[in-house]
């Protein structure tokens, strides 16, 4: 159970690469497919919201599950990660159940920086 994963660290690095890759690619293509009529927006938000939730889970291959979450909850990033965590549901709720395509759009950029704070989070003194 301590030792959670067998993956060597070259294999974790390579694991690290295809997930952000596939993270940066799928929010690249929901904002391709933001201008297709009718249901671009909600294919926006919802490759954007899977090609950050791939990007974060990028990084589980980095330092294993068990380790990132508890770093993503300690309290000095407890905030940045509820706000982040708040704003991927929102954006797809805004999609799906509100069909909101100001809201969506808004949660959008809110993810964003949101994101982006959170990442900061982990850089030692740079919040």
């Amino acid at each position: 159970v301590i030792d959670a994963t067998s993956l060597g660290w070259g294999t974790r690095v390579k694991g690290f690469i295809a997930c952000f890759a596939i993270g940066c690619l799928c929010s690249l293509l929901g904002s391709c497919l933001l201008w297709v009529p009718r249901k671009g927006l909600v294919l926006f938000a919802v490759f954007y919201t899977l090609g950050n939730i791939a990007s974060i889970g990028s990084t589980l291959f980095l330092m294993g599950p068990m380790k990132q979450l508890k770093r993503m909850f300690e309290p000095t990033r407890l905030i940045a990660t509820v706000v982040m965590l708040l704003c991927l549901v929102l954006t797809l709720c805004s999609a799906f159940w509100w069909r909101k395509e100001g809201l969506v759009l808004l949660f959008c950029i809110l993810q964003f920086f949101a994101l982006a704070w959170y990442s900061i989070s982990f850089i030692p003194f740079a919040r």
